[in-house]
């Protein structure tokens, strides 16, 4: 059964920005924040930059949005591809080379913050900027888990199979069947090593599932979130065969909110 502990957004903000900074003081901190756009990772994200650099870490905002192919391979099968979306859109290797592998240890934290602009389908020149040693980088996406992706600590925002549907924007919705496929291949449930169910951005909850094997501990030991209440969590996706939506086999190689809701608003900062 998995575990669920009710948190206000605010304090969820300081709980995170707590780990994170509970960690190695002279290494750098890649923190990826996962979630369908109707989760709004972004504003996550965005959130805990104050908080950390309260706590006196230097911070750097990328998006995984801003790291997508050109429209000539991203949009290769068409604009509504599910299947392309899921394995294509997303620049994997620029953003290994540009963003998380200056970062590894001995790397020289220069980071390339932003490298595509898919509006206008042309590179962003964007200036490098460095991060020094025992800064953070926070970067946003979505189908961001299962790649491999070199990370410190790694947080999934997860939708109910019916609030994605519900919230999902209009032009959005072809999108749906590579969400289904995220759950059934890489369970980002199961892999992150935080889980916060966002069903309701007023009322998130963290979670820990039964078979939890988030990886994040191994990574210089990150503290453990405190324990949570147990209860049990519905609206969970079906299994599926492992095809694509499409039907034909996975090539996967290689992000907007509740109208009038603004999740992860700080609350007052707790006195230390």
């Amino acid at each position: 059964m998995t575990r669920a502990r009710p948190i206000s957004p605010g304090l969820l903000v300081e709980e995170l920005a707590d780990r994170v900074a509970a960690g190695p003081r002279h290494s750098w901190v890649r923190v990826l924040v996962d979630g369908a756009p109707a989760a709004e990772p972004s504003l996550l994200a965005d959130a805990l930059v104050e908080p950390l650099r309260e706590r006196g870490r230097p911070v750097l905002r990328v998006s995984a949005g801003d790291f997508l192919r050109p429209a000539s391979l991203r949009l290769e099968y068409g604009r509504t591809d599910p299947d392309a979306f899921y394995d294509d859109w997303l620049d994997e290797g620029a953003l290994r080379r540009e963003v998380l592998g200056p970062l590894e240890p001995g790397g020289t934290g220069k980071v390339l913050p932003a490298l595509w602009d898919s509006a206008r389908d042309r590179a962003t020149r964007a200036p490098y900027e460095t991060l020094p040693p025992g800064g953070v980088l926070l970067l946003d996406g979505t189908l961001l888990l299962g790649r491999g992706l070199p990370a410190e600590l790694t947080v999934h925002l997860w939708l109910s199979r019916a609030a994605l549907a519900r919230r999902a924007e209009q032009d959005q919705r072809w999108r749906l069947p590579a969400y289904e496929r995220y759950e059934r291949e890489v369970s980002p449930m199961t892999v992150a090593d935080v889980v916060v169910k966002a069903d309701d951005p007023r009322h998130p909850a963290l979670l820990t599932p039964p078979e939890h094997r988030g990886d994040g501990a191994r990574h210089g030991g990150w503290p453990s979130p405190p324990p949570a209440s147990t209860c049990s969590v519905a609206g969970g996706w079906s299994s599926g065969s492992g095809r694509a939506a499409s039907g034909r086999p996975s090539r996967r190689t290689a992000g907007r909110a509740v109208r009038g809701v603004r999740p992860w608003t700080r609350s007052p900062r707790r006195s230390r």
